[in-house]
């Protein structure tokens, strides 16, 4: 009997390893995906629109123009390995990417926690591709490129429609997203552009879809995100030099989208709750 309950309690303790085992194989694949599609698309927004192809050619270091080697564009740890410099010139190099790779690797594995791996993961995955390189391309240059912003609203319906069972329950989501992207359309008109972007527009649009019944909570997040960090910019520049600062508007709603994603909070119950504490 006690050899019988040994075996069980054994074999117990080794199914539970092996799948613990799995699962941090499985986090670990997903992360690794993750930063390596944040440094592939590093490459995609400093090439496009330059005549330079985004899949031929060898990376270049900034500075001193050095072909750089696989070793050297390892994300994360090879940043980590150099000290933050650059190997051929032992030039100081900006955190962005490693930090970009840090991002979206852990975006990853949360996608897979949250969705589980079904075909509604993988166009997730690619719309939150699509997504970083679309905040990284704004940050940069202060515009959204065209064709991935079509792309990104295209993944989003696509993810949009696998993750319904039924249609008739998109309606709300749909009706919710032009709604967004109307209210973004005039904003833009009425302020002729200085308060938004047209473009923020389709990615707002897009963003509901990916949402879905988190959409509203987003773009509460997004706005009070933003006007966190301009008061904070404001806050930190000359009263004289505040005129003409630009700030992006695509990496706030992308923020406040996928925060509302991941934690499913509700800023409706939040503000609530800290009335109630008053």
């Amino acid at each position: 009997m006690k050899n019988a309950v040994a075996h069980l309690r054994n074999g117990v303790l080794l199914f539970l390893g092996t799948m613990f085992a799995m699962q941090g194989i499985l986090y670990a694949f997903f992360f690794v995906l993750g930063a390596l599609m944040a440094s592939f698309i590093g490459v995609v927004v400093a090439r496009l629109y330059t005549g330079q192809s985004a899949v031929r050619g060898h990376s270049r270091c900034d500075v001193c123009g050095t072909s750089l080697s696989p070793y050297v564009l390892m994300p994360i740890f090879s940043y980590i390995v150099s000290g933050g410099r650059s190997r051929c010139c032992h030039t100081r190099i900006t955190p962005t990417a490693p930090l970009g790779e840090l991002v979206l690797g852990s975006l990853f594995v949360l996608s897979y926690v949250r969705i589980g791996i079904t075909l509604e993961l993988c166009a997730f995955l690619i719309a939150l591709s699509l997504l970083a390189a679309l905040v990284l391309y704004d940050a940069a240059h202060q515009i959204l490129p065209p064709s991935l912003l079509a792309l990104f609203v295209l993944a989003s319906a696509t993810k949009a429609w696998l993750s319904t069972p039924v249609f008739a329950e998109l309606y709300p989501v749909l009706f919710m997203a032009c709604g967004f992207a109307i209210f973004f359309a005039v904003l833009h008109g009425l302020s002729k552009g200085r308060a938004m972007g047209l473009a923020d527009s389709p990615l707002v649009f897009g963003l509901a879809l990916l949402g879905g019944s988190s959409a509203l909570a987003g773009f509460l997040f997004s706005f009070w995100i933003g006007a966190g960090v301009g008061i904070l910019l404001l806050a930190g520049t000359p009263r004289g030099s505040r005129m003409g600062i630009e700030v992006p508007f695509a990496p706030f709603l992308a923020a406040g989208f996928l925060l509302a994603y991941f934690t499913q909070w509700n800023p409706l119950v939040l503000i609530a709750r800290i009335f109630s504490l008053g």
